[in-house]
């Protein structure tokens, strides 16, 4: 099991690194986490593509959300899943099948899939599960 200070060092060079973040499971409401995070994480410099199928076409905080990973044009650095703990097995298998692959899998708050996780890292992707980098990128990168 990985320890927090080896956690945190994990989450401070991903949230570091990635760039153009795929938001799978992006909504259109204010009141919705989903929402909450993607404008955070705009405000901070990160490029943010939604991805929620029924919204194909629309936009989100500006942005043009695509209907799925393969969908969007160039390379994803990381994809940040707001999906229940059911539907990440099949987010993460659209993320292997990019090219190039993403190099981190985020899972946020509550969202859990071990079997997923093993699957990412064994192809060499970066897994951070249960976690919020709304809440991570302030305690890690805005610290001191």
């Amino acid at each position: 099991m990985t320890q927090p200070a080896e956690t945190d060092a994990k989450i401070r060079e991903i949230l570091g690194s990635v760039r153009r973040i795929a938001l799978v499971g992006a909504s259109p409401k204010p009141e919705r986490p989903s929402n909450r995070v993607m404008g955070f994480l705009l405000a901070r410099g990160y490029d943010v593509v939604p991805v929620n199928p029924g919204l194909a076409g629309r936009s989100i905080h500006g942005q043009t959300v695509y209907g799925s990973l393969a969908e969007i044009p160039g390379a994803i650095d990381m994809v940040d899943i707001f999906r229940a703990s059911e539907y990440v097995g099949g987010v993460v298998d659209e993320a292997l099948a990019l090219a190039p692959k993403p190099a981190v899998i985020w899972m946020q708050l509550d969202i859990i899939d071990e079997d997923a996780a093993r699957k990412a890292e064994a192809m060499g992707l970066k897994v951070v599960m249960d976690r919020c980098p709304a809440i991570e990128y302030p305690r890690l990168m805005q610290a001191g």
